[in-house]
């Protein structure tokens, strides 16, 4: 699950700083999600150190009588642009000094190695399918890392439009195994009509959509 809005008056890429919780309307997305799950067969929650992330997982973890775990691996992304605004319009891209850091978007260059974030979400995941084998997980984390190992359990390349990137606030992207192996993903999006729309512009409405893998 990715975590719901959070609190952000100035619009600062907020990344791995404390301090950052959820709004009011963040809250709600988290309670509208802990009502979705209440009835699934939940016995490990799991979120990312970071506060956005333990906040949305206290509703779901509270529905099922569960204490929320930690793990590390489950965190945003670095990103050397972190606590500075960095937008279309905001001439962060005609600054030299920050050339540097946006020369290669396979990467990318300007923070976290795709493949870092793959092999530590990759190991969140099988942990937690390890605590609830045969019965059901939800780990909070972060949209580009949930979006990376997505793409990759998908064969799909990991460099990529940030525009285009399925995973809006407090929704859901499920990974079901057999076994030790993924064999399918699915994708939905619980709290929709609560996002804000600018965050929805050019987005289709999503339900239950999953992609199965052959043996």
């Amino acid at each position: 699950m990715r975590h719901g809005e959070v609190e952000n008056p100035d619009g600062v890429l907020y990344g791995r700083l404390a301090g950052y919780h959820l709004s009011e309307l963040g809250r709600r997305m988290a309670d509208r999600v802990g009502e979705h799950l209440a009835s699934r067969d939940i016995t490990h929650v799991v979120a990312s150190p970071l506060e956005r992330a333990q906040e949305t997982a206290e509703p779901i973890a509270k529905a099922h009588g569960l204490d929320i775990g930690t793990d590390a691996r489950l965190i945003e992304a670095a990103n050397v642009f972190q606590g500075k605004t960095f937008g279309i319009g905001d001439g962060a891209l005609r600054r030299p000094a920050n050339w540097k850091h946006v020369v290669n978007p396979f990467k990318p260059s300007w923070g976290e190695p795709y493949v870092d974030q793959v092999i530590r979400m990759m190991g969140a995941l099988h942990a937690a399918k390890d605590a609830a084998r045969g019965h059901e997980a939800v780990l909070v984390s972060h949209q580009l890392p949930i979006w990376i190992v997505r793409s990759y359990v998908e064969k799909r390349r990991l460099w990529h439009d940030p525009r285009k990137r399925q995973c809006t606030l407090a929704s859901l992207t499920s990974f079901t195994y057999q076994g030790d192996r993924i064999v399918s993903v699915g994708y939905s999006e619980p709290a929709r009509d609560l996002v804000p729309a600018h965050l929805l512009a050019g987005a289709k409405p999503v339900k239950g959509k999953s992609k199965a893998f052959g043996a």
